[in-house]
């Protein structure tokens, strides 16, 4: 009886100590992401519902991932572009693929640096200049509800 209390107690304790999965990154990027913060070459441009955004255009900036099947991307100007997404394999990028219309000097590829991720929140670096903004680097900082 007391060795059976033993394994018991054992079962639970390490039942207890388990670790909860985390679901695949491809799962926890799938959802609407808009603009919180965005820095241009390191200039902070807009922070939302800030009263003197230097880009004011970030307020419709929308990244929609929500689809695992393709990517919907709403950018500071107002155009918008379709694709595919994917993360890398390494996990440490986000590709938007076959963007049509193909954005400016992107040959329809897009690549972010994935920064931080938490269930709200998500940071992207973008690898290559932009040539809407001047040909900066721009960090986002988004949010998703």
């Amino acid at each position: 009886m007391k060795r059976l209390s033993i394994y018991l107690m054992l079962l639970l304790v390490s039942a207890g100590c388990s670790k909860k999965k985390v679901a695949p990154l491809s799962e926890r990027l799938q959802r609407i992401w808009t603009a919180n913060v965005v820095r241009e070459g390191g200039t902070m441009v807009y922070t939302k519902g800030g009263a003197a955004n230097i880009r004011p255009g970030y307020v419709g900036f929308v990244l929609d991932l929500s689809s695992a099947a393709g990517v919907t991307l709403k950018d500071v100007d107002g155009s918008s572009v379709t694709g595919q997404w994917e993360v890398s394999s390494d996990e440490k990028r986000l590709i938007l693929k076959g963007l049509t219309p193909p954005p400016s000097g992107t040959n329809g590829t897009i690549e972010f640096t994935i920064g931080t991720l938490t269930e709200s929140q998500l940071t992207l670096v973008r690898t290559t200049t932009s040539l809407k903004t001047g040909g900066s680097i721009n960090t986002y900082e988004l949010t998703s509800p």
